[in-house]
């Protein structure tokens, strides 16, 4: 472990059997016919821990069996084991020495809660955006090949995984190359939300297909009967030739099997005995082959099997048996969520025109497009886990005339840069960019910070990027973007709850490229960008409480810059500060020093943001304590490069 982290006794102890299990070759030690109750004690643990502590949970719920399976089976960590969608490989860290210190999964200082390299031998790859596993399988299997090596590898792809291109260029990959890789498909039908798609409604028809399962089941049984003469052997030759007629009639088999696959399946994947033995039976099976298991995504929790949407995670304490929340209502209603003003906002104006169209990579809940869902269902798309493809749709859906917005968050927009760029910018086509869980997006951690988008989205010629201080301007800038026809537009906003202020319903349209002074001041300038900016305020009243009077402005947009206000600062003001959640590198603050720089002006500028570092996971107040972004840190540091006080260092 890269780290060390407190230990629970209690939680070391938990289950008749899994106390007992610090690794996997304690699992091995059972006999088969003990998994099923090994099985049922990891969900249980499950349960325990996050019922108390939060995290992911249906996922991890649904792929015990195969967590238990795979690692009473395979040799790991030297067999590696690559999961896709990391939570679901909660049950994977408990079998693999992390069972004690569970508790501490997604907080602060803690352990990951997705797969994570540094954290364990057993991690044999970082995941925390779908689609990846196969692709890294491809490459963890040539280079064995390559050094001639003997272990095995498996890609665990699940929880809407499949939805994306990503799984299907690894998978076609993979076959070609002929190599020893085993795909295991988690198929539960769900990621956060409901999956969709072509493959996800045939598997699920497959899966549900009494007639096949019926004849399937008689050729089993016709078989066990068929003797070892020679009638019997041509017979069963004859019946297996019938078998895979009726695989590739009925099955997504023939689908995988046109890709270089061996298709086995579908099995139930809660049946852990049953798991075990064909995966011993496949480990030896020196080709590719895809191994197709149907869950249950919150299996052993009732509420979670009965609303897997609701249970796909949870933040507050619930009671392990009934499901319901242990936390204390509040006294009074919290301000809204960023991404339900957004969503209600999209809505308003969806009513009002037709050429609107939201679109999301998998994400309805997450971004709260499902409310413009639920009320125009034809002005909605959710493409599946398919940023690339969103983004290229957006740009076909904007050359007929149409105004698509896509919702996604920033960590994942990231994956349809080449899109942005070349399918959109480069015909400046009117596509809105809303980028939701901009800045530190908490628990999740690095791989769902939202830390790049402006300094990503900065160099692209014709891109104008604008960030919203509160949910009012949210409001402004979705309906400024609306109404924007030269080319493309983005927004960025943060997760969570809003500043809770008191909106007004009509929508203003705001100038593009202008932003506004809030406070004066005579002292030092503060230019913010986003939520940032209300931290600034709030560090300008500590500064004025020590004698510094700091003006601080509401920059909105970082490009096109408001180079009037900046000339108007910069004649007035010798230092100024610059404030983004958003790493230094390229960012807002990077744009005022080039445009000074390139006007020649003398000013002094400190740049605050994010460090050129990943950020781990934590509670947004912890990282932003960490990092220097809290509303003290910030007066601190304006003190310092004020020269009041010693520098504060990062």
């Amino acid at each position: 472990m890269s780290q060390p982290y407190p230990v629970s006794e209690e939680l070391k102890n938990f289950g008749r059997l899994l106390s007992q299990i610090n690794s996997p070759d304690d699992l091995k030690k059972f006999p088969i016919e003990d998994l099923p109750e090994i099985a049922r004690e990891c969900r249980d643990f499950v349960i325990e821990v996050v019922s108390k502590y939060g995290g992911h949970f249906g996922a991890s719920l649904g792929a015990a069996d195969i967590s238990v399976a795979l690692h009473y089976v395979y040799n790991t960590p030297k067999d590696q084991v690559v999961w896709d969608v990391g939570h679901q490989a909660y049950i994977h860290k408990i079998l693999t020495g992390r069972k004690a210190y569970f508790h501490t999964n997604r907080q602060y200082k803690g352990i990951a809660g997705f797969p994570k390299r540094s954290e364990s031998e057993y991690d044999t790859f970082g995941v925390g955006h779908a689609s990846t596993s196969i692709s890294a399988a491809a490459g963890m299997a040539i280079a064995r090949d390559l050094k001639k090596e003997d272990y095995k590898i498996v890609a665990v792809i699940g929880d809407g995984a499949m939805t994306g291109g990503m799984a299907f260029e690894g998978l076609n990959h993979i076959g070609h190359l002929k190599t020893d890789v085993l795909v295991v498909l988690n198929d539960n039908c769900m990621s956060i939300d409901p999956n969709v798609g072509g493959l996800k409604e045939h598997l699920t028809a497959i899966t549900t297909n009494s007639t096949y399962n019926k004849i399937r089941n008689d050729f089993a049984d016709f078989l066990n009967r068929i003797g070892n003469n020679e009638f019997g052997e041509k017979a069963r030759k004859f019946v297996l030739n019938m078998e895979q007629g009726l695989k590739a009639a009925l099955t997504p088999g023939a689908f995988f099997e046109a890709l270089g696959f061996r298709y086995f399946g579908p099995i139930d994947g809660h049946d852990v005995v049953n798991l075990a033995k064909i995966l011993k039976e496949l480990r030896d099976l020196p080709h590719p082959k895809l191994l197709h298991i149907v869950t249950v995504k919150g299996k052993g929790f009732k509420p979670a099997e009965e609303d897997q949407l609701k249970w796909h995670a949870q933040s507050t304490a619930f009671d392990k048996i009934t499901g319901k929340s242990l936390a204390a209502p509040p006294t009074t209603p919290p301000p809204p969520l960023y991404q339900d003003v957004f969503g209600n906002a999209i809505t308003e104006l969806a009513q009002e025109d037709k050429r609107i169209i939201g679109i999301t990579a998998a994400m309805p809940s997450g971004t709260s497009l499902k409310i413009l869902g639920k009320v125009l269902p034809e002005q909605f798309y959710d493409v599946g886990i398919a940023e690339q493809h969103a983004v290229t749709f957006a740009a076909g859906l904007a050359t007929q005339g149409m105004k698509p917005i896509c919702a996604i968050y920033s960590t994942f927009l990231q994956r349809a840069y080449d899109q942005i760029i070349h399918d959109v910018a480069l015909q400046n086509l009117n596509v809105v960019f809303a980028m939701d869980r901009g800045g530190l997006a908490g628990a999740d951690g690095p791989t769902h910070h939202g830390a790049f988008d402006l300094s990503y989205l900065r160099l692209i010629p014709r891109m104008v990027i604008m960030a919203p201080m509160n949910e009012q301007e949210l409001r402004d800038m979705l309906y400024t973007a609306i109404k924007y026809d030269d080319g493309p537009i983005a927004l960025r906003y943060p997760r969570g709850n809003a500043t809770g202020m008191q909106m007004r319903k009509e929508f203003n349209q705001i100038e593009i490229g202008k932003g506004e002074v809030l406070r004066d001041g005579a002292d030092i300038a503060i230019l913010g960008i986003g939520v940032m900016t209300n931290n600034a305020l709030k560090a300008a009243k500590l500064l004025e409480e020590r004698g510094v009077s700091a003006l601080v402005a509401n920059m909105r947009f970082v490009k096109p810059l408001d180079t009037d206000l900046i000339d108007e600062i910069a004649a007035r003001f010798e230092r100024i500060v610059t404030i983004e959640e958003n790493t230094i590198k390229g960012g807002f603050g990077s744009a005022v020093l080039e445009y000074l720089q390139e006007k020649g002006y003398s000013n002094k500028v400190c740049v605050v943001g994010l460090p050129d570092r990943f950020i781990d996971h934590g509670s947004p107040a912890e990282l932003h304590k960490e990092v220097g972004l809290d509303v003290e840190s910030i007066a601190k540091r304006v003190l310092a490069f004020a020269g009041i006080e010693e520098a504060v260092a990062k």
